[in-house]
């Protein structure tokens, strides 16, 4: 049952063959077992969750049950969620309660989700790894010597590890993508603006988006049914006509043109996972698709681009952390001006501080136009580089991360080297674009364990449906998806 799909989920509650209570109850059961180990959740509320489950057997008896209702899903504590601490991974937030629920969290209580509990990230999504949140950091379910990725590594090792049936997460350069890719489950970031942002605790407002992350394709299809509307109180949510992400799951890839972009399969990519890409790719062929060789010439700069323009956005959005109004409050202090100092300087953990320092600096009077405004102008090529590799393919492919999910504390003394593990994914958010990670196979690790490794597709904008059907369709002659780590039964439990 825990490996089941959403839409088998779905049925069988239906069919009354499980209630949403039982269904709800063997996933926290799962959840006490293992959780304490792999840390993927830093809240829960038992009674509230079973309320939830409760009231959707209710509604699914009353026969006014969508696909989603009674579904334990997991929501990232980025989100806003009444009632909920939401801490988004910070000793900033440690202590707060949400007095009201983000976009996500209402649309996914108005089709009847039940909310399992709040997901570890990297403290305000600054992070690769999972090793920058204050509570700790989230072990890779296939290794627990490994990190999940980040910033939503929570979110991935929950699901991975069969905590939920699904779970949401946020992508602002490759976050959902990512540890997707080193969990080995499927994880999709929308078009900019498809998904509100009302609500959800901002790192930077113009590459931040939330999505779903879950077992396959046509599970983030119905995930994005829910997920996708205008919201009036988001001034970057687009108003368009409401659309059924699973409708074109079906369809055959007869003629469809694979871009394979040069600068993907360049140096910086472990061999191994470049063979596991290669033999996706002809698992594609087999399917109809044809292989067009396409360039992106500006990748390499989505790197320091980002570096530049995210700090500076963040900067700009955490200077509300003033320990005056909520969040964290120096317990001794001088005069206003120590209160803050202190407050932001015992709530902000090292990364967050890197960042905020970065953003400062590149925003100030004298680099402003030196940085910032630089970066915004390549910002504008990359976007164009899409543009135009577009109008050569349908889809672009290639890997999600360059490894595999690499040694926690390997990369914690080197920025450098953990910003370039989004070096295939962070372009993406800067031109807007879609983008997904699938499984796609194993790698071996240096110690000899076999490692997911995630399949990246890239669509132009809007193109969701045509992606998940790229996705899906792959899933009907692979099994990579289905593939759940084996997890060691902890220590004082029969």
């Amino acid at each position: 049952m825990i490996n089941s799909s959403l839409k088998t989920l779905s049925q069988m509650l239906a069919k009354k063959e499980v209630s949403s209570v039982e269904l709800t109850q063997a996933f926290l059961n799962r959840i006490n077992t293992f959780n304490p180990e792999i840390n993927a959740y830093i809240a829960l509320d038992q009674d509230r969750t079973l309320a939830q489950a409760k009231a959707a057997d209710v509604r699914i008896t009353a026969g006014n049950a969508e696909p989603l209702t009674g579904i334990p899903i997991a929501q990232k504590d980025i989100f806003c969620a009444n009632g909920w601490k939401t801490t988004c991974g910070s000793k900033m937030l440690a202590n707060f309660v949400a007095p009201y629920d983000a976009q996500v969290i209402t649309k996914f209580d108005a089709a009847g989700a039940v909310n399992l509990g709040k997901t570890n990230m990297d403290e305000f999504a600054m992070g690769s790894s999972n090793e920058t949140s204050y509570f700790g950091g989230v072990k890779n379910p296939w290794d627990f010597t490994r990190v999940p990725g980040g910033s939503s590594g929570g979110s991935a090792a929950a699901v991975a590890a069969r905590l939920c049936a699904a779970a949401s997460g946020t992508d602002t350069g490759g976050s959902i993508r990512q540890p997707a890719s080193l969990c080995g489950l499927t994880g999709l970031k929308p078009t900019y603006g498809v998904v509100s942002r009302y609500g959800m605790i901002a790192f930077a407002s113009s590459l931040d988006q939330a999505g779903p992350m879950a077992k396959s394709a046509e599970d983030c299809a119905l995930m994005m049914n829910v997920m996708a509307g205008f919201d009036e109180r988001d001034s970057t949510s687009l108003n368009r006509e409401k659309e059924d992400y699973a409708r074109d799951l079906n369809k055959p890839l007869q003629g469809l043109r694979v871009g394979l972009p040069k600068e993907f399969f360049a140096e910086g990519l472990d061999a191994n996972v470049g063979k596991v890409i290669e033999a996706a790719i002809a698992e594609y062929k087999k399917l109809g698709a044809e292989i067009v060789e396409i360039s992106l010439p500006n990748t390499g700069l989505s790197i320091p681009v980002y570096y530049v323009l995210a700090p500076a956005e963040a900067s700009s959005n955490l200077s509300r952390y003033d320990g005056v109004r909520y969040g964290h409050r120096a317990a001794e202090y001088t005069d206003l001006m120590d209160m803050y100092c202190k407050s932001r300087a015992e709530g902000f953990g090292a990364e967050v501080k890197r960042r905020i320092l970065i953003g400062t600096y590149v925003l100030s009077a004298g680099y402003y136009d030196a940085y910032y405004l630089k970066a915004q102008q390549i910002r504008r090529l990359i976007a164009q580089d899409f543009e135009e590799a577009f109008k050569h393919c349908d889809v672009i492919m290639g890997p999600a991360a360059p490894s595999t999910a690499f040694k926690a504390g390997e990369k914690v003394d080197d920025p450098v080297a953990m910003y370039l593990q989004d070096i295939y994914t962070i372009s993406t958010n800067l031109a807007g674009l879609p983008g997904m990670s699938v499984p796609a196979g194993f790698s071996t690790g240096d110690d000899g364990k076999a490692l997911p490794v995630g399949l990246q597709i890239i669509g132009n904008y809007f193109d969701e449906a045509r992606m998940l059907n790229v996705a899906h369709q792959y899933q009907q002659v692979t099994d990579w998806h289905t593939r759940m780590p084996d997890l060691p039964t902890p220590q004082g439990t029969k």
